[in-house]
Formats: structure tokens, C-alpha cells, sequence
């Protein structure tokens, strides 16, 4: 059912899957020192990115001089960047990260297409997943999938800034943040954004799930927050899938931290 969504989100976005109201993002990606493209995980896998190289719609390879898409290769992970989960990781989350969901609230920070959404309807028994979406075309866009394929027992999509739902993230048993502030805020923006969030994310025993780590995340920031006073990580099992093509390095992007 993932990839029927999959599917009909591809046939509402650009290539890139963004959208011209994303200004920031757009504006960081291009600054980037090295060329990014923005590739969404959740709609296009590996072989999909494979066939559009193919048919000449996307490269991987980039000018060492000039930037254009000509010559080089795009450097793995960050050359690309998604801000969905992929079908695997959706299932690693899922099946190995987070434990039985029965009875509790899963917070989505900037639930973008809806795809942890999507997926904890699908794979686990939470019984209630919000997402929390600033853009208001990605909400729409989240709502046809909801009332499409009926997940409006579960899910709810609240347009709104992260930063005025308080009470909401207090009584959320996991939170989960994908790449969520870096390209959308300017850096006091992020600051603030992360100062809220570990002010009301403080249900004790509840799950934080990040990518990429919270020390990732505030460096560079001016932040005010003793980790180690918020939060343990909970060391994750990154062997569980031993097939070959499985993309590891995006899955200890992964990080699990419960709340003390």
C-alpha cells in the first residue's frame, strides 16, 4: 500500500519534491559547498533513481568547475538529500527502533508527505499519529492520502508551527524529527525551535526519534540544552537486515533517545 502512496504523491510533485513555497530549503541547498539534489526516499528508491539517470531525467554526477550536472559523481549521502523516510527505513523504525505502540500518541515534527504517518498506520498499532506541517500544500496533500485510503481513524495533519503545540508534544509518547529544522529555519529559528522542543518533550520514558543525532543537530547552534540532563540514547541494532543492498549508512542516521 506504501508504494500505491508513493505513487499518487509522485503524481502531484515536481521531480525534486519540492515545492516553490519552500524558499529556505531551496535557498540552503543551493549554497551547499558541494552540488545536492533533493531526492524524497520515500518516493523514489535507488533502482527508481537508477531508471531516471537512465532516461536522462536525473544524474548523479556533477562539473568539479562549474557545478552543472556533467562530470563527476554526486558524493553519496550528501549529495543527496531526503527529508522522508525510505520504505526501509520506515520499517527498521518501525519493527526495530521503536517498541509496541498499543495505546499510545506519535508526533510527527514537519510531517512533510506524511510518510511516518503512512507508516505507523500501516506497521504499528499507535493510536494516535499527528502530524505537526508548516506548509500548507503538503498538508493537502497529507489530507488526500488520508481520506483516499481511509486513515482518518488514526491520523491527523495539523497545520501549524511546531512551536505552538505544547500540550500536544507533553503528552506524546514518541516524537519523531526527520532532518526537520536545518533547511527550513535560519539558525536562531532552529535554536528556538530546539529550546521549545526540549522544554515540552519531557514525558518521562517517552521516545525521541532523530535523524540526524541530536549533537549533529545543535552544533553550530547557540543552544542551551544539557543533553545528558534530557535525554539517554538507546544504543539501536543496525545488523538486522544482512541483505546486501541494504543502504546502512542511512540507517544509522537513525537515533533513539528516551526522555529521563
Amino acid at each position: 500500500m506504501l508504494k500505491n502512496i508513493a505513487e499518487d504523491l509522485r503524481n502531484c510533485l515536481p521531480l525534486e519534491s519540492m515545492l516553490p513555497s519552500e524558499h529556505l530549503a531551496l535557498q540552503k541547498i543551493q549554497q551547499r559547498p558541494e552540488p545536492t539534489v533533493h531526492v524524497d526516499a520515500f518516493l523514489y528508491d535507488e533502482d527508481f533513481i537508477d531508471s531516471l539517470c537512465e532516461e536522462g531525467k536525473m544524474s548523479r554526477n556533477y562539473c568539479m568547475v562549474c557545478g552543472s550536472h556533467q562530470t563527476a559523481p554526486l558524493g553519496g549521502h550528501s549529495g543527496f538529500i531526503s527529508h522522508s523516510f525510505s520504505l526501509m527505513e520506515l520499517k527498521f523504525i518501525y519493527h526495530h527502533v521503536l517498541p509496541d505502540l498499543s495505546g499510545k500518541l506519535l508526533v510527527d515534527v514537519g510531517s512533510r508527505l506524511g510518510t511516518v504517518l503512512f507508516g505507523g498506520y500501516l506497521y504499528s498499532s499507535a493510536l494516535q499519529l499527528y502530524g505537526v506541517e508548516l506548509n500548507g500544500d503538503f498538508c493537502k496533500l497529507q489530507e488526500m492520502i488520508i481520506e483516499k485510503y481511509q486513515f482518518a481513524d488514526r491520523i491527523k495533519v495539523l497545520h501549524a508551527d511546531i512551536c505552538t503545540q505544547d500540550s500536544l508534544l507533553q503528552n506524546a509518547d514518541v516524537v519523531i524529527m526527520n532532518n526537520v529544522f536545518e533547511y527550513f529555519l535560519d539558525e536562531a529559528e532552529q535554536a528556538r525551535a530546539w529550546e521549545y522542543i526540549s522544554h515540552n518533550v519531557r514525558k518521562q520514558g517517552s521516545l525521541l526519534v532523530t535523524v540526524p543525532s541530536l549533537e549533529e543537530s545543535f552544533s553550530g547552534l547557540q543552544v542551551n540544552i544539557q543533553l545528558p540532563f534530557w535525554v539517554e540514547e538507546v544504543p539501536l541494532n543496525y545488523d538486522v537486515y544482512p541483505e546486501k543492498d541494504i543502504d546502512r549508512e542511512a540507517l544509522e542516521q537513525i537515533h533513539l533517545y528516551k526522555i529521563l
